[in-house]
């Protein structure tokens, strides 16, 4: 698929306030958006023709300005309660946030944006167009094209308790392979991963490159949102920050998604920054998406 590229009138500007990745009490990175006057600004948002993803990893046009990042805004969401219902209307309520959040920050490069259809499956399975999955530790929440599932079975509500924070950033992680799926990101590296060979040391390595991305992600809505007016408050935020060091392949066992050290890593960044060029993990060294 052909893309052109073009600039965008106006650039928004973000200035961050964030705390050290490994400090134990995080405070926020705070960017308060500010319009430039007239004119097209060097560095300005890059997009494809209306409506076109565009497929590239490291050069895409969203991962190049180093002062973008998404708006502050309240997030209102409903108090967590730990039963199915409730789980419903809290993650309903995120996803109207997300979409908020990302919606405008993908329409300013032009990019195809359409919220995620949200399903809550019910059993011990649930199908899907990437086929049959198991609801275990491993899937309390998952994307497949377009579409994002929510089991309540698989959110170990049992473990984690009443803590949204904890949910809310997992959310936010799958949300932000929908992101990727926009952008065009999903599909160009889906297409790398294909040409090498899934379960090869470098197919890994680029399914790790893709999670860690929506680690970023996820954490830059957080940063976005806490201490907003809204419901996202600092002890959510805090306890989603601490959460971070203990999921990961070390947990798992697997290799695909980044070692516990770098997952918490990828998050904290995007939440202390808030700038999503931060978030490029396909322009990051090998070392660092372990």
């Amino acid at each position: 698929m052909s893309a052109v590229v073009v600039l965008l009138a106006g650039l928004v500007v973000f200035i961050a306030v964030g705390n050290r990745p490994d400090s134990p009490s995080p405070t926020v990175a705070a960017p308060t958006s500010t319009a430039a006057s007239g004119g097209n600004a060097a560095g300005a948002a890059t997009s494809s023709v209306d409506g076109e993803k565009i497929l590239a990893l490291a050069s895409h046009p969203i991962l190049q300005n180093p002062d973008d990042g998404l708006q502050n805004f309240a997030c209102e969401l409903p108090e967590w309660r730990s039963d199915q219902a409730s789980a419903e209307a809290f993650f309903t309520a995120a996803d109207q946030c997300l979409n908020q959040a990302w919606g405008e920050f993908l329409e300013r490069y032009h990019l195809p944006f359409t919220p995620p259809t949200l399903h809550f499956p019910t059993g011990t399975h649930f199908t899907t167009a990437c086929g049959t999955i198991a609801v275990s530790v491993a899937t309390a929440a998952y994307y497949c094209d377009d579409n994002l599932y929510v089991p309540f079975r698989g959110l170990q509500t049992d473990q984690y308790g009443d803590n949204p924070g904890v949910y809310l950033a997992l959310f936010a992680h799958e949300y932000g392979h929908h992101v990727q799926e926009v952008a065009g990101i999903m599909d160009a590296v889906w297409q790398q991963i294909y040409a090498v060979g899934q379960n090869s040391p470098a197919g890994l390595e680029l399914s790790r490159r893709k999670e860690l991305q929506a680690q970023c992600f996820s954490g830059m809505f957080l940063g976005a949102v806490v201490d907003r007016g809204g419901s996202v408050t600092r002890d959510m935020y805090a306890k989603a920050w601490r959460d971070q060091d203990t999921r990961g392949d070390n947990t798992s066992g697997s290799s695909d998604h980044g070692t516990n050290a770098h997952y918490a890593q990828w998050w904290r960044t995007g939440a202390q920054f808030n700038r999503i060029a931060k978030c490029n993990t396909f322009a990051a060294p090998a070392a660092e998406v372990r």
